[in-house]
């Protein structure tokens, strides 16, 4: 018996394309739909499973839903003369309506319930004009961020810090705050004692022995501009009788 036609909308379709440079995982996205109304199990299988890494490779896909299946290639030399014969198999069934062990329903599974669809592998490099765009906006995208972090950063730390660079700056940073601390307790301390410099002269002026100091000053003074007085009043009256004869 014939094999149920897939029920399963992949796209791609046909082809899976992985473009280089493969000197780093190059993925491609396969995109599997289920428009039915049951629940559909799936199985991703390829004919290179060393070389790729698929996720996720098996499940089921809720009716009227579909999700995204991460197809990722291992880096490897790359030899554009040499044709891709990699190949990829989605396997489908409907999921049974009791099911309870999906493992068990792929052992259990007749051939005629079996669905499946293949895609072939085709490597592609990116044109010389697509490198030199697509280094250009990788530099302009990454060195953005990384101007902006280094000029926030003091130029000793512009360069990577290691471990050891990284504890110095908590200690100096530590003995920094310790000294600040420090200077506010002394102009606390500083200012405490003006305070009380301040109290003992207004109390000194307050005080009676005080009074009795000013008073004596202002007598002293007192006396003095008499003595002075006198003293200018003999002098006139010698004057005046020195005239006199």
């Amino acid at each position: 018996m014939a094999r149920q036609e897939q029920v399963l909308q992949l796209e791609p379709p046909h082809e899976l394309k992985f473009r280089g440079p493969f000197t780093d995982v190059v993925t491609a996205t396969l995109k599997l739909g289920n428009p039915t109304d049951r629940n559909v199990c799936f199985k991703v299988k390829t004919t290179a499973p060393r070389r790729y890494c698929v996720r996720p490779n098996s499940g089921i896909i809720d009716a009227g839903t579909s999700i995204n299946v991460s197809v990722m290639l291992q880096p490897f030399d790359y030899d554009p003369n040499e044709k891709s014969k990699h190949k990829f198999m989605v396997q489908s069934m409907l999921a049974p309506y009791d099911m309870t062990d999906m493992e068990g329903v792929w052992k259990e599974a007749k051939p005629e319930e079996l669905m499946d669809s293949k895609l072939r592998c085709a490597f592609e490099l990116p044109l010389e004009n697509d490198k030199t765009h697509d280094s250009e906006s990788n530099k302009n995208v990454s060195s953005t961020p990384i101007k902006s972090e280094l000029s926030s950063l003091p130029k000793s730390a512009s360069s990577s810090l290691d471990d050891g660079e990284v504890k110095k700056i908590m200690e100096e940073c530590k003995r920094l705050q310790m000294e600040v601390q420090r200077l506010r307790e002394e102009n606390k301390q500083i200012r405490e004692e003006d305070g009380l410099r301040k109290r003992k002269v207004m109390s000194m002026a307050s005080s009676p022995h005080s009074s009795s100091s000013q008073a004596m000053i202002r007598e002293e003074g007192l006396s003095t501009r008499v003595l002075a007085l006198c003293v200018l009043f003999f002098v006139i009256g010698v004057i005046i009788g020195k005239l006199a004869l």
